[in-house]
């Protein structure tokens, strides 16, 4: 088959159930009858899985891109994506889309994006939120092209408060630079703090399509230590994460679902009140916080001294998931990363190292390794599995087509669901 022709979850289910032996002598209530009753159970909201794509909402016209003295031609970050060159021999730069160069905050764009990962299996996704100076940032891919896609409700979702101080980093030209101050802080006040709860619980979790845990919407945090420097405290952290809690139950949900989406802190500034012993799980209990993931594998098994292959990296990554899930005494979500290379970020004469070989087949074998995890892990509750990312370009971790695999990570997404129950069901017999 094409690289350029996505395979939908279904199709790729009745391929693993011929694949496997004991399943062609038998029907089975996932093989039987035809493609589309093949795949009731395995396509869309109805997979067994909730396979979460991050989204980076930097591809469109931000007004504020101006302040920061960037991407001026008016595209967001697909400048820098266009702008990238290959720096070694072997190196790919710079990685070409599939589709275009996209805006997030179209409706029509986005209803393209939403068919495709419903397609190959991926049923949520997450949104990185930010908010700088008091006012958001970036928030129209969520608002005018996300949630005003005529088909958004097929597709679950949730925000990430990725609360980072923005440095140069987003700059192609400077990137390698020390941005002192920070260009925009991520600290905010206690009361500001409300004002932000206030505007995510009425303008996403009273979405019916907004991602929820037992009841409660999710909300994610990426650095604890920053919003609780901000805020003035751990109590004021802990304080806040309540009030959040009330406003979810005033409007009838069972609550908040805090999760942290990143490295997990094993101190606070100030630490815990009354001197308590810091580690991650007494900062995981004193603030509430419900359940973890990573954002990607770099902040498992970082690059910082050579390439690694992708599929060294994800054996390691996939290798210390126990050990992670033991950290903070709380439910650990194991995620998937599909590479990484931000080399578009940085300028010409700064290498910064990469995942190598990084191919749809390799990521499939990791998928399935993560799925296997967490079929073993958390009952109870969601198999919750994070995928970075839907359109990480700029990191070289992206499902979206591209002219160098076309739909290959997304068919590979659908090859590995299917495969994996296919797998399971067959030993099953």
């Amino acid at each position: 088959m094409s690289k350029y022709a996505l395979i939908p979850l279904a199709c790729a289910f009745v391929a693993a159930c011929v694949s496997q032996p004991n399943l062609q002598k038998t029907e089975t209530p996932a093989c039987k009858g035809n493609v589309l009753e093949a795949s009731a159970n395995v396509c869309g909201t109805k997979n067994e899985y909730d396979l979460a794509a991050i989204i980076w909402p930097a591809y469109q016209a931000e007004p504020r891109w101006s302040e920061l003295g960037i991407f001026d031609h008016g595209t967001g970050e697909w400048q820098n994506v266009y702008e990238a060159v290959s720096k070694k021999e072997g190196h790919v730069q710079p990685k070409e889309p599939l589709w275009g160069y996209g805006r997030d905050d179209d409706p029509v764009e986005m209803s393209r994006q939403i068919d495709a990962a419903l397609a190959a299996g991926i049923n949520v996704f997450i949104y990185d939120w930010y908010w700088y100076q008091g006012r958001p940032f970036l928030e129209n891919a969520v608002n005018e092209g996300f949630l005003k896609a005529p088909n958004n409700e097929r597709m679950r979702f949730f925000i990430m408060w990725a609360n980072h101080h923005v440095t140069y980093l987003w700059n192609n030209k400077k990137a390698d630079k020390k941005a002192e101050p920070p260009l925009y802080s991520a600290f905010v006040s206690y009361d500001e703090f409300k004002k932000i709860a206030n505007r995510v619980v009425n303008q996403y979790f009273k979405k019916p399509n907004y991602y929820k845990i037992d009841g409660k919407p999710v909300f994610s945090i990426f650095r604890v230590p920053v919003f609780v420097e901000g805020v003035g405290g751990a109590q004021k952290a802990k304080e806040l994460l309540e009030y959040l809690d009330e406003l979810c139950k005033k409007e009838g949900f069972k609550g908040v679902h805090v999760m942290v989406i990143s490295k997990f802190p094993d101190k606070l500034p100030g630490g815990l009140p009354n001197g308590e012993p810091q580690n991650e799980a007494s900062i995981a209990k004193y603030l509430g916080i419900d359940s973890w993931t990573n954002y990607n594998w770099t902040q498992i098994q970082k690059l910082d001294k050579r390439d690694y292959d992708y599929s060294e990296w994800a054996d390691i990554a996939i290798g210390k998931f126990d050990s992670q899930a033991k950290l903070a005494g709380i439910p650990y979500f194991a995620n998937a990363s599909l590479g990484w290379d931000n080399n578009a970020r940085y300028p010409m004469e700064k290498y910064t190292y990469i995942t190598t070989n990084a191919t749809p087949e390799a990521y499939k074998n990791a998928l399935k390794k993560v799925l296997d995890w967490a079929d073993k892990n958390n009952p109870g509750l969601p198999k919750l599995i994070p995928l970075n990312a839907w359109n990480e370009w700029t990191e070289g971790a992206y499902l979206m087509p591209d002219k160098q695999y076309g739909y290959g990570y997304l068919n590979a997404t659908a090859q590995a669901l299917a495969e994996h129950k296919a797998e399971k069901s067959s030993e099953n017999k």
